[in-house]
């Protein structure tokens, strides 16, 4: 961020959870109007209703998406897995900002609206390394055998 522009643009929000995922995920509000250039945070939702510790992983997409190049995030909680115990809730932030020359661009010039859409998937750590972990040599697998 940097340079604040004097349009604005909305940016929408929205959560989808994978069905295999027993968390209820949504954005705490629907949308925001910023300058370009302006930076921002919002807070998405998550809710553990499973009675078992899951984990979570985001993903996110951008449409437009041509106005995905001008859509950063400087912070985010999909960067990282979440860690949620049986019944937690968490708020989760997101601080970004549009860069200004969406408006200057000629293929972006006309939006003024960029929808932010997250999904959370279940996470799953292997319990075990899996094959491709496992040293070739027998050294290997004798060095690693002791460490486990």
């Amino acid at each position: 961020p940097g340079q604040v522009a004097a349009g604005l643009v909305t940016v929408r929000f929205d959560a989808v959870t994978a069905p295999d995922l027993a968390w209820e995920f949504r954005p705490l509000v629907d949308a925001v109007r910023v300058h370009p250039g302006e930076q921002r945070e919002v807070f998405f939702r998550a809710t553990n209703q499973s009675a078992e510790t899951t984990l979570g992983s985001a993903t996110f997409n951008v449409t437009p998406t041509k106005a995905g190049i001008y859509f950063d995030k400087l912070q985010c909680f999909c960067f990282n897995e979440q860690r949620l115990r049986a019944g937690e809730t968490r708020d989760m932030g997101v601080v970004f900002f549009v860069d200004p020359d969406l408006l200057r661009d000629p293929d972006t010039r006309d939006v003024r609206t960029i929808t932010l859409s997250y999904t959370m998937f279940r996470s799953h750590r292997p319990d075990r390394p899996s094959a491709a972990a496992t040293p070739r040599s027998p050294a290997g697998r004798a060095a690693a055998a002791a460490v486990n």
